[in-house]
C-alpha cells in the first residue's frame, strides 16, 4: 500500500505518494484546502493508502509555528473523513527551503522556479523521503 504525505497551506496543500512498494516518493499534486477531501475519496477508490504524512510547521526552537493551528484543523479533518487511516505528523522545517534549492539545482528557467504549487509539491516530496528514511 501507499504512504500519503501532505505540505498543507491555506492556499494549497502539496500531496505526495509513495509507489506501492513505498520505495520512491513522487509528487502527486497540488490541491486547494476546500477540494482535499473529494479529492482524496476519489483517490482512495482506486488506491489503497496506509498512512497519512502530514507536516508539522515548527519554529526553530521546536514550539509550534503560528500555522500550526491550520495544519491541527487539516488533521482532525482527516482523522475525521478517515479514520481507518493512520496519521504521523514530520517536522517540516526548511522543507520549503530545500524544495526551492532543489528546483534552482534542475535547470528549470525563471518563470518554473518560481511556481510556488511546484514548491509545495515537492516539499511534499521531501517530507515523505523524510519519513521514509526514519523507517529504518
Amino acid at each position: 500500500m501507499r504512504v500519503m504525505a501532505f505540505d498543507y497551506g491555506t492556499k494549497r496543500i502539496g500531496i505526495a505518494v509513495t509507489d506501492p512498494l513505498q520505495i520512491i516518493a513522487t509528487g502527486l499534486d497540488n490541491i486547494h484546502p476546500n477540494s482535499i477531501i473529494e479529492f482524496l475519496k476519489k483517490y482512495l477508490q482506486t488506491e489503497q493508502v496506509e498512512r497519512f504524512i502530514v507536516g508539522e510547521p515548527k519554529q526553530m526552537d521546536n514550539t509550534p509555528s503560528q500555522s500550526a493551528v491550520h495544519v491541527k484543523g487539516f488533521v482532525n479533518l482527516l482523522k475525521k473523513t478517515f479514520p481507518e487511516i493512520p496519521i504521523e505528523m514530520v517536522d517540516e522545517r526548511f522543507t520549503s527551503k530545500m524544495a526551492s534549492a532543489t528546483i534552482a539545482q534542475s535547470g528549470m528557467n525563471k518563470k518554473n522556479r518560481q511556481n510556488k504549487e511546484l514548491v509545495d509539491t515537492i516539499s511534499a516530496v521531501i517530507l515523505l523521503q523524510s519519513w521514509m528514511g526514519t523507517r529504518f
